[in-house]
């Protein structure tokens, strides 16, 4: 893959930069997040595509053989158990471009992170009412 990702003004250009193949699922992806998180608005943060909702919600990416998909710490550990097919770090894990993607699984982790934002963004307007 030769894209120069710190190039990418858009979620659209990101994805024009990689095969065919490549774009099929990053656009199932996207679509995926979007379903999951109707609100959110997409943007590229990191040189990658993310999805906001009250802070970041979600980040994803290519690589030559694996889709990286980074739903923060909570997120991973929330669903260690479903992931743990796959290769994980504290904020990431590894989906090989050989592989089905678990899209449905993607939906879920999507879901759990915007409750998580929309939680953590109330108890922060809360906080600052009490203090006024």
């Amino acid at each position: 893959m030769t894209m120069d990702r710190t190039k990418a003004n858009s979620i659209d250009e990101y994805i024009a930069g990689f095969p065919t193949d490549v774009q099929v699922i990053l656009e199932k992806i996207r679509e995926t997040i979007r379903k999951a998180a109707p609100t959110a608005q997409e943007t590229i943060n990191y040189a990658i595509p993310t999805f906001t909702l009250q802070g970041n919600l979600v980040h994803f990416a290519a690589f030559k053989k694996h889709i990286g998909f980074y739903p923060t710490p909570t997120g991973i550990e929330q669903f260690k158990n479903e992931l743990s097919a796959y290769e994980m770090a504290k904020g990431s894990v590894q989906f090989p471009v050989d592989q089905p993607i678990p899209y449905d699984l993607i939906s879920e982790i999507v879901k759990f992170r915007v409750q998580e934002n929309l939680l953590r963004a109330e108890a922060k307007a809360k906080g600052k009412k009490k203090k006024a």
